[in-house]
């Protein structure tokens, strides 16, 4: 379907409704009630929360989207930031294809039943992590808001067949390629595909039915301690679901739920706009996936907003007609607007030639990358974007999470089933002790210097204008292949750090 008018659409489903204003007034009361229930106790979690206000402009009307519970200023930016309307409008696209979990998965059952486990979150990560859980005897409850995968995912063909997933690509380009300048392109010998949102997705709610994962739609509101060392999650509406352990994997932005470190790194961000299009004359090759364009069409010594963000071009040619490109911003300290985006692509696509017959699909996408990890001394666990399993530097995070899922349960198996034998009161110290075991296998000590590595990759391209990125890309490929580290053999892996 044609996206013509998507974004004044999307941006006027945002206004508060009176239904809305109802809903946020009985949240704010059952957040008084339940701090003043967690101050009496002495079990309760105080977090920061404040009310956000994001303004969006859609011709000549405006309408206010309000955003509560940010835990600070870096959760908001992790939220979306200054971009906020616009990630909403990305996470609320239709798509009809894709199962409703509650339709699948059973409902959680609120009472006096205790869950093994809450994975909070139903993105690729808590999907997977919730069915390998149950998968080895957990009883696991899954929780969270019942959205569709709307981002396009693309994967190194090799990697996604390891994990078995091979069946949820949708089109493989057999090799990729590099453009930095006129010169001659840089082929990087390695097939990639496309996730197709709807396979994947339907994929993972199956496992999570075979292994028998139940389901809550629900945002989190906090996760409270009780005296007897069980983790009671508070969701909306005063349902509260007790547990044993608590994973969460709700994206970036989960300040309200987990503890970061103080003190570390400013988050960053990438974004990227994209349009799936029916086109005329599509110069590239389709047998190939441009893995950045960053050459110069515009060829104009015109200052302009956009000037400031050194941008490239992805693209994947889906056939001669039908395409799907995306300027990206791999990068920048503030995340780059999506409308100077929007104008760069169609600037280029313009200068290029390239007519644009129909418009399938818009995309905004928002990856933070970067900042600070969680506090690995915390009780309560994490997965996903949310223990900053996005690469610091590119912004792929699928694949980590998918293949680290099965090892991560195994361990949370472990810690649980250890303290079935263990009385309530060592079973509360134990549980805190060996709440490190899954911390540490996520985050070894060898990961966390891989990281700040990766780190300081990211903030030597923060400091690169667009001469500085090509030269640096064009001098990278330029290394011999017998050059250790930067070998031909791991030069993709690398790679996957410059980018």
């Amino acid at each position: 379907m044609e996206c013509v008018g998507a974004r004044n659409v999307a941006a006027m489903a945002f206004c508060v409704s009176p239904a809305s204003r109802l809903r946020l007034r009985r949240k704010k009361l059952w957040r008084r009630r339940a701090s003043s229930s967690s101050s009496s106790s002495g079990h309760g979690v105080r977090c920061r929360s404040r009310w956000l206000k994001v303004e969006a402009k859609a011709g000549s009307e405006s309408c206010v989207a309000t955003k509560e519970d940010f835990a600070d200023e870096e959760d908001y930016v992790k939220a979306g930031g200054s971009e906020l309307v616009f990630v909403q409008m990305q996470q609320n696209k239709a798509m009809e294809m894709q199962s409703k979990l509650a339709d699948k998965l059973p409902p959680i059952s609120i009472g006096d039943d205790i869950l093994d486990l809450v994975v909070i979150g139903c993105g690729p990560a808590g999907l997977a992590l919730a069915a390998e859980s149950a998968k080895l005897g957990l009883n696991v409850g899954l929780i969270g808001p019942d959205r569709p995968f709307t981002n396009n995912y693309g994967v190194w063909e090799d990697e996604f067949k390891g994990l078995g997933l091979e069946g949820c690509i949708e089109h493989v380009w057999k090799d990729t390629v590099v453009y930095l300048d006129n010169k001659d392109p840089v082929l990087i010998g390695r097939s990639y595909g496309r996730v197709s949102r709807h396979l994947l997705h339907e994929e993972l709610l199956r496992r999570c039915v075979e292994s028998g994962v139940s389901y809550l739609s629900s945002r989190v509101e906090s996760i409270v301690e009780a005296s007897n060392g069980l983790s009671h999650v508070v969701c909306e509406y005063d349902i509260v679901v007790p547990c044993r352990l608590v994973t969460v994997a709700s994206g970036a932005a989960s300040g309200k739920l987990l503890q970061y470190e103080v003190g570390g790194p400013k988050v960053s961000v990438q974004t990227a706009y994209g349009l799936e299009v029916e086109v005329e004359n599509n110069p590239y090759d389709p047998n190939l996936m441009v893995f950045m364009d960053y050459r110069d069409y515009m060829k104009q010594n015109v200052q302009c907003p956009e000037a400031n963000y050194p941008t490239f071009l992805y693209v994947m040619p889906m056939s001669r007609t039908r395409v799907f490109y995306e300027e990206t911003c791999l990068a920048s300290k503030d995340a780059m607007p999506f409308d100077l985006l929007k104008k760069k692509l169609f600037s280029r696509l313009n200068t290029m030639g390239i007519r644009i017959a129909k418009i399938y699909e818009e995309e905004w996408s928002y990856i933070p990358v970067g900042g600070s990890l969680p506090n690995t001394g915390q009780k309560n666990l994490a997965f996903g974007a949310a223990a900053s399993m996005v690469h610091p530097a590119t912004g792929y995070s699928v694949v980590r999470s998918l293949s680290e899922a099965p090892k991560y349960a195994s361990v949370i198996a472990t810690i649980l089933k250890d303290g079935h034998a263990k009385d309530v009161f060592s079973l509360e110290r134990r549980k805190e002790n060996l709440s490190m075991q899954a911390w540490d296998t996520l985050w070894p000590q060898e990961r966390k210097r891989q990281r700040a590595f990766f780190l300081f990759g990211l903030a030597l391209i923060l400091q690169l204008d667009i001469e500085g990125i090509r030269t640096f890309f064009r001098t990278f490929f330029c290394l011999p292949d017998w050059y250790g580290l930067f070998s031909l053999m791991h030069m993709v892996d690398v790679l996957e750090f410059a980018l």
